[in-house]
């Protein structure tokens, strides 16, 4: 059975006892962020998981509903917790900024795999799934540029969008330099670079 560390939580309503369509979900992520979704059967993800591939299909279609539901879900859950997030925040648009950032750059150091998977994936869609996840994203590109809009109340929305996405540029680059740092001094240092990158 693959030994799935304790990242990539997002794709868990709980993530202390994930369901067998979670655990599924999760050991395909950590599979296609080492190969490409392309290059994994239904047969690999069912030996990670400890069952046998035609298994699989009690829960998922197939591989290709697995890459879409797990793309979806981390963007609902993107916007959902960035949505709340600015609410809870208070009218202040830089405390707006930093817990912004803080769930940002939690995401990415708690999600690589599903970092991974995003960027190099997201093209396998079909056209339906793609289109509804660029939706959500574009959904939560709109929340930072609120208030990206109201600490640069002189910048155009273009311009913030511009910056919002150099910031998820940023924070989503922990992939490429997991584990040089310890996790804390890597979300300090995150944080601190993308509030400078966001507010300068």
């Amino acid at each position: 059975m693959l030994g799935m560390p304790a990242a990539d939580t997002a794709l868990h309503a709980d993530a202390d006892r994930p369901s067998r369509r979670e655990q599924i979900l999760r050991a395909a992520a950590q599979l296609f962020a080492e190969r490409g979704a392309r290059a994994v059967g239904v047969d690999d993800v069912g030996a990670a998981v400890g069952v046998t591939g035609p298994a699989i299909y009690r829960h998922f279609a197939s591989k290709d509903a697995m890459l879409a539901e797990m793309l979806l879900r981390i963007s609902e859950r993107l916007l959902a917790g960035g949505t709340e997030r600015v609410a809870d925040a208070g009218e202040d648009p830089l405390a707006q900024l930093r817990t912004l950032i803080a769930f940002q750059v939690d995401f990415a150091l708690d999600n690589p795999a599903l970092i991974t998977v995003h960027d190099r994936d997201l093209g396998s869609l079909s056209e339906d799934d793609a289109a509804q996840v660029r939706r959500l994203q574009r959904r939560y590109v709109e929340v930072w540029v609120g208030v990206l809009g109201r600490l640069h109340p002189r910048a155009d929305a273009a311009s913030s969008r511009v910056r919002a996405h150099a910031v998820f540029g940023l924070i989503n680059s922990t992939p490429h330099s997991a584990g040089r740092l310890p996790r804390r001094q890597m979300a300090a240092l995150l944080a601190a670079m993308a509030e400078a990158a966001a507010t300068s």
